[in-house]
């Protein structure tokens, strides 16, 4: 039976509709949307950059970028900031993220694969940017962003890092880009998998301040420092290998005290999380996510679980509320526990000993299990971001990495989850 793209995504009940593909088969090479981050334009729009290809790992993703002027209810059509136009024409550029300066320029750093494979082409490049001084009207040249050599990158100079940003970068207490990252060791380096699953690829979570933006520098100038840098990387034990780390994806939020509170995924079926009491520079061993101090913990498969401030001070965590064995799926069968999606409403607790506490989990969304475009996707929510505007609070999100939707989190919907007491 035919997919009615105009039925289907309605599914999940979205609230606003950024993008819609083409075609379900591929053949307009817009099938697969992903690491989609919505924020705020300097001319006060909502801009938008998304990884787009026809499916994840098809080898032609490219970086695009949109904006809307009316507060996220219409967007322009995407154009294209780097990578292919299809299969074939080029190497692939993956997972865009902004930087704004104060001045208005607008950064997209993103992964530039050089034809050099290591762990996986999508984690295997440069970091190269492009920057526009005319809202997004027009961009420059790209450039590459020097990166140092890390321990866990390959002995051969030759071959780029395996790394990614997932999240929106926020501002350090400095007023400093800092953000999260991904690092995936190197073939040469890391602890060998111990099946033929891509979820025993050892990694672990970094962190990266960028020094200069609001000084406009050429891409090729900006200063980038590092933290949990080599040996202080935030690893997190295998399920079935505690020697491997399986530790990335982090998103992290400001609690009221200034500390850093950062969230990741892992392959042990929960979340951990570590903190941070200077701005990013140090952090505590990584420990798993509770509801509350020696309360239950976090279930999560492997797949993202972002964490996001509300506009009233409170929080909220998206997650998938099981450790990836949902419906008798085993852990490594990511396509089938990424759904449904579950937000659980955090509230600081300066005197615990985890910082933020969570209420129960409550559904979000569901799509049925109903896969969608060439990879039949069932992702459910996955590579977001979040908007705080005039008190609207907007999760943006990939409906199976096919739709980019918006979906309105609100006072009223959370008002049933509440939050233990101190």
């Amino acid at each position: 039976m035919p997919i009615d793209l105009l039925v289907e995504v309605q599914r999940t009940k979205p609230d606003y509709i950024v993008y819609v593909p083409r075609s379900v088969d591929g053949l307009t090479h817009d099938t697969g949307n992903e690491h989609f981050l919505v924020f705020d334009g300097p001319d006060g729009s909502m801009m938008a950059v998304w990884t787009q290809s026809v499916y994840e790992t098809a080898g032609d993703h490219r970086i695009v970028f949109a904006r809307s002027d009316d507060e996220g209810v219409t967007w322009t059509a995407p154009i294209k900031l780097a990578g292919p136009d299809k299969l074939g024409d080029g190497y692939m550029a993956s997972w865009g993220f902004p930087l704004v300066s104060k001045s208005g320029r607008i950064y997209v750093v993103y992964n530039q694969f050089q034809g050099i494979d290591d762990v996986m082409p999508q984690f295997a490049g440069t970091m190269d940017c492009r920057y526009s001084d005319d809202m997004g009207k027009t961009w420059s040249a790209p450039q590459t962003i020097p990166m140092p050599r890390s321990p866990h990158d390959h002995p051969d100079e030759s071959v780029p890092s395996n790394w990614i940003v997932w999240q929106m970068p926020s501002r350090d207490l400095q007023g400093r880009w800092f953000t999260g990252f991904s690092r995936w060791l190197s073939k040469a380096v890391r602890t060998p998998p111990h099946n033929n699953s891509w979820t025993s690829w050892e990694s672990v979570v970094e962190f990266m301040r960028f020094e200069n933006i609001d000084n406009d520098p050429e891409p090729r100038d900006i200063q980038v420092s590092y933290s949990a840098w080599g040996d202080q990387a935030l690893r997190v034990p295998h399920y079935s290998n505690p020697m491997l780390s399986l530790a990335h994806e982090p998103s992290h939020v400001r609690l009221p005290d200034d500390r850093l509170f950062c969230v990741f995924r892992t392959m042990s079926g929960l979340i951990w999380y570590s903190v941070s009491a200077d701005d990013g520079e140090t952090w505590t061993n990584p420990r798993p996510l509770l509801r509350k101090d020696f309360g239950e913990p976090i279930l999560e498969p492997i797949c993202c679980c972002p964490i996001y401030p509300l506009s009233d001070g409170r929080y909220v965590l998206l997650h998938h509320n099981n450790d990836g064995r949902y419906q008798g799926s085993l852990p490594e069968e990511a396509h089938k526990n990424r759904f449904p999606a579950y937000i659980a409403l955090a509230e600081f607790r300066p005197d615990a000993q985890q910082p933020l506490w969570f209420s129960e989990s409550k559904q979000l969304m569901h799509h049925d299990g109903l896969g969608l475009g060439p990879a039949s996707r069932t992702d459910l929510g996955v590579y977001s971001s979040f908007t705080n505007r005039n008190g609207n609070d907007v999760l943006w999100h990939p409906d199976r990495k096919f739709f980019l939707l918006g979906k309105r989190i609100t006072t009223e919907w959370l008002a049933d989850l509440t939050v233990p007491g101190a």
